[in-house]
């Protein structure tokens, strides 16, 4: 029965994530207090305290999740190496790409959450040249979604799961796109708080100067194969991975497609580990046969490694 880890992406973000991890683990302190050292500034903090408007922003949402995620794996690591069974596949939903960096060994934490403060940056000056947002659409069709994309110039940016989808691109073609969506039949449409079109070619400056970063940094081979976000196909070689880290920014994310990938080849049970459950959820919606834990906070990872009777 293999296993395989899931990261959270931005949104999953909330004041006080991480602060019961850094009380009553040592690994996860050490893990916060080298984000604060590599950043320059206390993200720990704002983890901790806020506030919520500053922890939101791309900039700083981007390495608080990757910090806290990365802390949450490292405490149950050390409570109980045993705990924790080893994975077949790790992924990651947009940024929590970066956070399976790690854990696979493909780069250590310290340039890990370099990478994501350099992302959430750049995103975010994307974000003001070429403004934009994204929309959820719920229970619509894959094909139809896609001709109100190409009719309103937006973009496919998220397939999450059945009957959820994001779109992205500018404002005024969000809303052209949502009406349109509407009326061939969309349940829902939902706007999303994000600064920017994430996930498609309005990130064009994001990906070029995303470039010039990773060309600075050695990637190893992955000691765990990552499922990527564009593809829904492993990664095994260094190269795949700093291909796949460009193209998500402009392309969309093949979550559902991702989840079915790993279900086909064994997977049975799914750890997301990070603040939140966002992940869980999409992966019951996807197969409900699927085993689905989380480790996000000190409770859980008492639960996992001393589970109750």
């Amino acid at each position: 029965m293999k296993v395989a880890y899931v990261f959270p992406g931005q949104g999953s973000q909330k004041v006080g994530m991480g602060r019961d991890l850094y009380e009553n683990f040592p690994s996860a302190r050490a893990v916060f207090t080298q984000a604060d050292e590599v950043l320059g500034f206390p993200l720990s903090r704002l983890c901790f305290e806020g506030p919520e408007a500053e922890l939101r922003q791309t900039i700083n949402a981007q390495p608080a999740l990757v910090t806290v995620s990365y802390a949450c794996l490292k405490a149950v690591q050390a409570v109980n190496r045993d705990g924790l069974p080893p994975p077949a596949f790790v992924t990651g939903h947009s940024l929590g790409e970066y956070t399976a960096l790690a854990a696979s060994g493909v780069v250590d934490f310290a340039t890990v959450v370099y990478l994501a403060r350099e992302r959430g940056r750049l995103m975010h000056e994307a974000g003001l040249a070429k403004p934009g947002g994204m929309v959820a659409i719920i229970r619509f069709d894959e094909a139809l979604l896609a001709e109100v994309c190409e009719e309103t110039n937006t973009w496919l940016a998220n397939i999450n799961c059945p009957n959820q989808m994001v779109i992205s691109g500018a404002h005024e073609n969000l809303t052209k796109a949502s009406e349109l969506a509407k009326a061939k039949g969309a349940k829902r449409t939902i706007p999303l708080s994000v600064s920017a079109a994430f996930h498609t070619p309005l990130m064009e400056s994001a990906a070029s100067g995303m470039s010039e970063v990773l060309d600075t940094i050695s990637f190893n081979d992955p000691l765990v194969p990552i499922v990527a976000n564009t593809t829904a196909e492993p990664m095994t070689t260094a190269r795949e991975i700093k291909a796949e880290l460009l193209r998500q920014l402009c392309h969309g994310v093949q979550w559902q497609r991702s989840i079915e990938y790993m279900v086909g080849d064994g997977v049975a049970t799914f750890i997301e580990i990070g603040p939140g459950q966002v992940l869980s959820g999409l992966i019951k919606r996807i197969n409900t046969d699927v085993e689905t834990l989380n480790i996000g906070d000190v409770p859980a990872i008492k639960n996992l490694v001393n589970p109750s009777p």
